[in-house]
């Protein structure tokens, strides 16, 4: 009974609402991060653009970080764990950028979103938790969602398509630990260490892939670094207001975000198949996020 009036009450559905806005509001942010970054790609290298991201996401992170947390800041819980999962945080991007600079953008975000259920797998497989057999059919029609966007052939290999499923592949890991330190590390932590360690990570390989910034687009990189941590700041906020499953419903605006974002920046619209994967991909990942017995999903959390 008071678990039952808690949630019909009116501070509940206003911070659910709130929470709702910020985490749609981080995605189509997100979206419009991935599309400076696909834009940079023509001119610079991926290692460039990612160390670019994730360096200034850590300066802008640190003093707010302190603000909110403190001192503990500089003692995260599980260090090893936030190392590894810095360092999917740099290789996911980096592949993300690379996939994305030959494929659709649309498409390249709709692949990305195989991750949900290669994340059921995960938990399946790792983390002991069941999921009734809508689940499983909806995992089955998610891939197949994915390979309406793919579209493999045997005479032609999309390789930017394979890089960005490998990122996608990649986000699954790390959002099964990011489950791991949901209750053992305040979230701007994790993001803030996430950061540090894919920015030291990229620094060993960026002097050898470094080429000079055209004027022109130095406001682009400075633009993709203040959305990129807006962004992550809004996930961030959203995902400690609400639980994820709650949430998951609307991550999928992400992908219409990408569809404007798209015709916006590259004048490219998906094809009728396109959107028939997407459609799918949607509804699928839906029916995934509802059969979790457990009813828990990545929470306090985002991906890159």
């Amino acid at each position: 009974m008071i678990h039952s009036a808690l949630d019909d009450s009116p501070q509940f559905n206003r911070q659910t609402r709130i929470a709702i806005m910020f985490v749609v509001a981080g995605l189509c942010i997100a979206a419009l991060t991935g599309a400076l970054m696909k834009y940079l790609s023509d001119s610079l290298s991926i290692f460039q653009i990612t160390w670019f991201r994730f360096t200034g996401q850590t300066l802008l992170f640190l003093p707010i970080t302190l603000w909110i947390v403190g001192r503990s800041t500089f003692r995260p819980a599980r260090p090893t764990l936030q190392f590894v999962r810095g360092l999917t945080l740099s290789t996911a991007t980096l592949a993300f950028v690379n996939g994305a600079r030959t494929t659709d953008y649309a498409d390249a975000i709709a692949i990305l979103y195989a991750y949900p259920f290669l994340l059921t797998l995960i938990a399946v497989l790792f983390l002991g938790e069941k999921v009734r057999l809508v689940g499983w059919l909806g995992v089955a029609g998610g891939f197949l969602g994915v390979l309406l966007v793919i579209r493999p052939q045997f005479t032609h290999v999309d390789i930017g398509a394979l890089w960005v499923f490998l990122c996608a592949m990649i986000v699954s890991v790390q959002m099964a630990i990011n489950r791991k330190l949901g209750s053992l590390s305040h979230p701007m932590v994790t993001t803030f260490w996430g950061g540090l360690v894919a920015a030291v990570s990229l620094s060993f390989f960026v002097p050898f892939h470094w080429s000079g910034i055209p004027v022109e687009l130095i406001w682009v990189m400075l633009l993709m670094v203040a959305v990129g941590a807006v962004s992550q700041g809004c996930l961030v906020y959203g995902f400690g207001l609400a639980e994820a499953s709650t949430l998951a419903p609307f991550t999928y605006f992400e992908i219409i975000a990408a569809v404007v974002f798209g015709y916006m920046v590259f004048q490219t619209v998906p094809d009728w198949m396109s959107w028939a994967g997407i459609i799918l991909i949607i509804s699928c990942g839906l029916a995934v996020a509802r059969s979790l017995r457990n009813g828990q999903a990545v929470k306090k959390s985002a991906k890159f």
